[in-house]
């Protein structure tokens, strides 16, 4: 029972640290193949250092092995507080998110999975001596390690997280950790004060954790999401909605037609423009704030249905942002899920998937364009903005090569303020039946600011030097949108 506790706790606090970190880095393949790789360093230490102590004689093996719980319950005590002292410092100094990711995770991570993995090689060991038959008791410890894994993981994924909050979470892994030592250190007859004032000290931590600001207005099961009063006069709100780590939409009260950021302003001057007919119906990819439904639907356009996967993303919005839940379909799902069941045409779809290093790699695929084709009117347009490095650039060339091997039209546009050289540029790609009937418009983005569609002729070399077809098999998103080297 105890070492199917141990590990229920370490396996909470490895899901809780994806949660943890993603205000700082946001959620993407880097920062889970981060978190595990740490994780089982950590557990692969701890067990290496756990069967040195299980050589020991039981008494003293089982008092070590109490203060190396005790070390994991104050070094997760401290998780929050240790990660939002070194955040700044540790991304600030390694310029190159896999980096940054790698580095916050190790020095958040790591000891506490160390001390988790201690336990077991030492309990292994004196449930097999106090056994007749050992190897059933081997077998049954290590049983209850994979039970314990199994309950902390669904434990975490499905409840704590989305009902308790990382803080809470964590001050009761710490309070598991913490029992778990007292049991080990009195069963070595080795409680003292100072592993009683350490067990204060560890619930102290964890505790004044709670009393914290925390880095999210709400904690869905999916994001860590913020609401932010970024309004110059309060008597005209404006509000901005930071997802993980990322802005995903500023909307102001009073000026529901204006949009505040570059992919947002392109994306509602597109739509209409490449529209069909004034009251054209539109599919949406990802909601966010609800800035640009909210706009379609103050100017009178037909239907619109949004698949945004996280509820709590729209009432954020319905609540925070001014948007009306009544004037569209909203679909809590995944939408390549959501266009599969629907047989429905729309004059417009939207993508609005891409936010930093993590993009939905399911939804930047020819099979996933293809079945973006299938739900278009004759006239219809697929639009998705797309964040790239100036320098770089793979990620637009192979999202346009692939939208090109779909729709007989595929244009580019942007801003036509010179980029920072090194920067992140916003584009947005047009794909359809044919191109837009002008070649440069006027938008507030919230300042009046000129897009221009890019020329035919660059993006066929850019699509031929560096673009590379996106299939469901192989679509390695996120390494082609990675920092230039």
């Amino acid at each position: 029972m105890l070492q199917a506790s141990v590990s229920a706790a370490s396996l909470v606090v490895e899901i809780v640290a994806g949660r943890m970190l993603a205000p700082y880095v946001g959620m993407s393949l880097y920062t889970w193949t981060s978190i595990i790789a740490v994780v089982l360093a950590g557990f692969s230490a701890g067990h290496w250092w756990g069967g040195r102590l299980a050589e020991r004689d039981g008494a003293s093996a089982l008092a070590r092995t109490g203060w190396a719980t005790l070390g994991a319950a104050l070094t997760t005590g401290a998780a929050l507080w240790l990660l939002g002292w070194l955040a700044a410092p540790v991304l600030g100094a390694l310029a190159h998110p896999v980096w940054g990711i790698a580095a916050l995770c190790m020095a958040v991570f790591f000891l506490p999975s160390f001390f988790a993995g201690v336990p077991a090689p030492v309990l292994a060991k004196i449930a097999v001596d106090d056994s007749i038959r050992p190897g059933r008791a081997l077998g049954a410890m290590f049983a209850s390690g994979a039970i314990g894994a199994i309950a902390g993981t669904l434990l975490a994924g499905f409840l704590s997280i989305s009902w308790l909050g990382t803080a809470l979470t964590l001050a009761l892994i710490t309070a598991v950790y913490a029992l778990a030592a007292v049991l080990l250190l009195a069963m070595a007859q080795r409680l003292s004060a100072s592993s009683v004032t350490a067990v204060a000290l560890a619930l102290a931590l964890s505790g004044a954790a709670l009393a914290a600001p925390r880095p999210c207005t709400v904690e869905s099961r999916y994001f860590c999401l913020r609401s932010v009063d970024v309004s110059a006069d309060p008597q005209s709100p404006v509000r901005m909605m930071v997802i993980d780590h990322l802005t995903h939409g500023i909307s102001a009260h009073d000026q529901p037609l204006v949009m505040f950021t570059e992919h947002a302003a392109m994306l509602d001057a597109l739509a209409r423009l490449r529209a069909p007919r004034a009251d054209f119906t539109s599919f949406f990819i990802g909601g966010g704030n609800y800035a640009v439904p909210r706009a379609f639907a103050h100017r009178g356009a037909g239907a619109m249905s949004v698949a945004e996967i996280d509820p709590a993303v729209t009432a954020m919005a319905a609540r925070d942002f001014w948007f009306d839940p009544t004037t569209a379909e909203v679909l809590h799902q995944d939408a390549r899920r959501a266009l599969l069941e629907r047989p429905d045409r729309y004059d417009i779809i939207i993508g609005d998937a891409f936010t930093d290093v993590a993009v939905p790699a399911h939804l930047v695929t020819r099979e996933f364009f293809e079945l973006v084709a299938t739900r278009l009117t004759a006239n219809g347009s697929y639009l998705m903005n797309v964040i790239d490095y100036e320098g770089r650039l793979d990620a637009l060339a192979s999202l346009a090569r692939t939208l090109d091997a779909v729709f007989p039209s595929v244009e580019i546009w942007t801003s036509t303020a010179p980029p920072v050289p090194g920067a992140r540029v916003v584009f947005v790609i047009a794909a359809g039946q044919a191109p837009t009937n002008v070649a440069s418009f006027n938008a507030p983005a919230p300042g009046p600011t000129t897009f221009a569609a890019i020329d035919p002729g660059w993006i066929a070399r850019l699509i031929s030097t560096k673009g590379m077809i996106l299939t469901d098999d192989f679509a390695p998103i996120d390494r082609l949108v990675g920092r230039p080297d």
